[in-house]
């Protein structure tokens, strides 16, 4: 940490206009942003809007469907945020991430109004042990960057491409700003699929291009659980899927479509 450098991933300089700190550095190149902090921007621009827009009225969000359209330098971007759907229970929006007139990711989120379902919520998903049960991990043992240096993991393999993983940010995302849970929790989606890698990232990339998630709930607590498989197909194909869990129980589901190739020469 230098004294030129804020404790979070994002700085706010304008209404719409962030700079990355180092600590988005990249897995696959420290260079880049990890895209995993984009994606928590992009979800805490939709949830400001919605405070804006909804001042008396409480929308919770369904779904979130990101595309990563491209690799983001750490540096400025912009965010944008429209109204693709309006409704008094049901929303669509979208949000964007840009760098220097270039979109790098896109995100599409369900708002659905909340209602009263406690009497008959439940799952047929396996709880699964806490981050108090699960054994610390060193992420940086295989991958690069500040932002898996930053973020605290605790993980449990059985397999390559199986694993039980428990992570944390250790600082805001974005500086000075109140995030809510469900952006927060956002910052730590893409991470899954490096945290239960079916082969070595020095010898293969298996980058992801998409990211979808739907959800139960709001989360609770600091730490998100990732109960997660990874498949790969035999021609250049994978998915990564999750169950999601926080300290409550379970919070959802997400996948990810991976591009699955040798590494870069």
């Amino acid at each position: 940490m230098t004294a030129t450098t804020p404790s979070a991933y994002f700085v706010r300089t304008g209404p719409h206009e962030l700079e990355a700190t180092r600590h988005t550095g990249g897995a696959w190149n420290p260079a880049e942003q990890h895209i995993a902090p984009g994606l928590g921007l992009l979800v805490h621009e939709v949830i400001r809007d919605l405070e804006a827009r909804r001042r008396d009225d409480r929308m919770q969000v369904s779904r979130l469907a990101f595309d990563i359209t491209g690799t983001v330098p750490v540096g400025p971007v912009v965010t944008q945020v429209r109204m693709l759907r309006p409704g008094r229970t049901v929303e669509l929006v979208e949000a964007t991430l840009s760098h220097e007139g270039r979109t790098v990711a896109e995100l599409r989120a369900w708002l659905l109004a909340p209602f009263e379902t406690a009497h008959v919520a439940g799952s047929h998903v396996e709880p699964i042990p806490g981050p108090d049960e699960v054994e610390p991990w060193d992420a940086s043992s295989i991958w690069q960057g500040d932002f898996i240096a930053t973020s605290q993991v605790r993980r449990r393999e059985t397999a390559p491409g199986r694993a039980l993983t428990w992570v944390k940010v250790g600082m805001p995302l974005v500086a000075d700003e109140v995030v809510s849970p469900v952006a927060a929790f956002s910052g730590l989606l893409d991470i899954a699929n490096g945290m239960s890698p079916r082969v070595s990232p020095q010898e293969w990339m298996f980058p992801n291009v998409d990211l979808t998630a739907h959800l139960l709930r709001e989360p609770a607590g600091e730490w998100l659980g990732l109960d997660t498989r990874v498949s790969f197909g035999p021609g250049g194909l994978g998915v990564t899927a999750t169950v999601l869990h926080d300290e409550v129980g379970v919070l959802g589901t997400s996948t990810q479509s991976l591009t699955v190739r040798p590494p870069r020469r």
